[in-house]
């Protein structure tokens, strides 16, 4: 179990939207959170690969012509 403390203003459109939609606040916050999640840890890989001395970079060209050698 975990307990959030949301600032009014949040509180107030997520009631918004739980009204309209008769979800629950736990159904969009775990919506929520997960999105982000997803998001963050996509960041982190990029940044992890961007930051690699030996990384290599591909024209688009380059990218479509790599795609094309995999179907």
């Amino acid at each position: 179990m975990t307990s959030v403390r949301l600032p009014e203003n949040i509180d107030v459109q997520l009631e918004h939207l739980c009204g309209l939609t008769k979800r629950s606040k736990s159904f969009y916050i775990k919506e929520a959170l997960t999105r982000y999640l997803d998001d963050i840890s996509d960041y982190y890989v990029a940044v992890d690969r961007i930051s690699r001395p030996n990384r290599k970079f591909l024209t688009t060209k380059e990218l479509l012509k790599e795609l094309d050698k995999r179907k």
